[in-house]
């Protein structure tokens, strides 16, 4: 099987040599030019109407591009595990509907409210919990990210979180939220599909998700083998936020693939016409499926298992052999 391990993606090293950029602000003083250094300084992400205006500028580029299914559309405004999510879902859209999207439905986020962290360096980050008109009463949950100030605010976590389960955050009396340090959930993610055990608490997205693939292979005629990786580096790195009770919500990224090799005498079959746009080689005995996988997930203060609160996954390539 071929694997990835790079973690490269919209957000890369071109991008990252500019992290230590200074914020110059001059102020009149008796003292002078004040300068404030960003990559020092605590302040906060973005005012609220920044962020209101981002999240108004992600929404439109998202539906010109679902629109035409071209994600050069929106291109500028998403990255990491979310750009690689959406990239492959478009390009399968044009390769199957090169005329554009004729069930397009343009997306509508409402009751958008903003959780915005005070923190010193960069990426600056901030998230947006809305109530889409898809994906039925569940929240849309962003994380926007930027590297530099001169950047547009991209979109690198999207997940959808059942209403009712979005967490409290802790905010300060000037109305700015913690960032945090994100605990290396990825990796343990990776290691519980693997392994299973206590890490995680039961959910769809955990203890369901080993049942569904424990299911799947005792299937006469067709083996599947699973491969779960971390994925935490440049763009995909993660990123959390303390919750009101002490804990925190922690948005992170993994790597999946699922090997299907058909019995002798058999052949796979291809799932549908989007993963046949995403699918290099011709398929003989097996078909090998690459996914990214991004999850929002609390952990607990104190300890504990980590309850994984939303997850969105796309298949982004197919090999077949």
């Amino acid at each position: 099987m071929s694997r990835d391990r790079s973690g490269r993606g919209p957000r890369g090293r071109n991008r990252r040599a500019r992290i230590a950029a200074t914020l110059a602000v001059c102020a009149l003083s008796t003292s002078g030019c004040v300068v404030v250094h960003g990559e020092r300084e605590v302040l906060p992400a973005a005012s609220r109407a920044e962020a209101s205006r981002a999240l108004a500028r992600f929404t439109d580029a998202y539906n010109k591009a679902d629109r035409a299914y071209d994600s050069s559309l929106d291109a500028a405004y998403v990255t990491g595990a979310f750009a690689a999510i959406d990239s492959a879902r478009l390009k399968a859209g044009h390769a199957n509907n090169p005329g554009g999207n004729s069930r397009h439905t343009p997306l509508t986020l409402t009751d958008a409210k903003f959780t915005i962290p005070a923190k010193a360096g960069w990426p600056r980050w901030f998230v947006v919990d809305a109530q889409g008109n898809k994906g039925g009463s569940a929240r849309w949950l962003m994380v926007f990210v930027r590297d530099d100030l001169g950047e547009a605010w991209q979109v690198a976590y999207l997940t959808l979180v059942p209403a009712g389960r979005v967490p409290k955050f802790r905010v300060g009396a000037d109305g700015w939220a913690d960032a945090v340090p994100a605990a290396d959930l990825s990796a343990r993610y990776a290691a519980y599909l693997r392994d299973g055990g206590k890490s995680f608490a039961d959910g769809p997205s955990t203890s369901g998700w080993r049942a569904v693939r424990a299911q799947q292979a005792r299937r006469p005629g067709l083996v599947r083998q699973y491969i779960d990786e971390p994925l935490t580096r440049d763009a995909f790195a993660p990123l959390a936020l303390r919750t009101a009770d002490g804990g925190t919500l922690v948005f992170f990224a993994s790597h999946h693939y699922e090997k299907r090799t058909a019995a002798t005498g058999t052949s796979v079959t291809i799932p549908n016409r989007d993963v046949q746009a995403l699918t290099k080689g011709e398929v003989k005995q097996s078909l090998t499926l690459e996914f990214i996988s991004n999850q929002a997930a609390l952990d607990p203060p104190g300890g504990g298992p980590v309850s994984v609160v939303g997850r969105v996954q796309g298949l982004t390539a197919a090999q077949g052999e």
